[in-house]
């Protein structure tokens, strides 16, 4: 078991029962998926740039990426049906956990003038989605490939009702946040 999902399980699950007022420990949120994606618009002229994505994100996420193709054709961006746009992975189980906790603990404090996130990040029904304009601040990120490539984005899925809830539980997971108030 990660650490982080043990830290979840014995310190996380009893702190949030007691402020939210919950009786039953399956009702207290939790993060439910991962997703880390990677959206390319030059791959459709440059094929080796999905090349290096996809195995720069297998690299960062320890899991193989899936290729996404474009729905429908846009005219204005010269985009057809059924071309390459981009990968992506969704992470679970303890892979997600392990991913979050190194996210937390070893890449935010390599951001330069980083303050936390803001609770802007937020959907609405308790998702967090933040963007990276960089690969390198990833300690396994391979600098030739990931000098060539633009950001990525990572989506935080969980089970909470609402934004309150789901920031209660990203903050005793350990994601900084700016001083500023939901």
């Amino acid at each position: 078991m990660t650490r982080l999902k043990e830290l979840y399980k014995t310190e996380v699950v009893p702190q949030l029962m007691q402020e939210l007022g919950l009786d039953n420990p399956m009702r207290v949120p939790r993060v439910e998926k991962v997703c880390v994606n990677i959206g390319l618009g030059k791959a459709k002229t440059d094929t080796k740039l999905m090349d290096l994505a996809k195995s720069s994100l297998s690299i960062i996420t320890g899991q193989a990426p899936v290729v996404t193709k474009a729905k429908k054709s846009i005219a204005g961006f010269n985009l057809r049906k059924g071309m390459v746009i981009g990968c992506k992975v969704t992470l679970r189980g303890n892979r997600m956990y392990e991913f979050l906790d190194r996210l937390f603990n070893l890449t935010m404090p390599r951001i330069r003038d980083f303050q936390g996130f803001s609770d802007k990040l937020f959907d609405g029904k308790g998702n967090f989605t933040l963007g990276l304009r960089d690969h390198m601040i990833f300690p396994e990120a391979d600098y030739q490939s990931a000098s060539k490539l633009a950001g990525l984005s990572v989506s935080i899925v969980t089970t909470a009702k609402s934004d309150e809830e789901a920031k209660k539980l990203l903050q005793k997971l350990g994601m900084p946040f700016s001083k500023g108030q939901l």
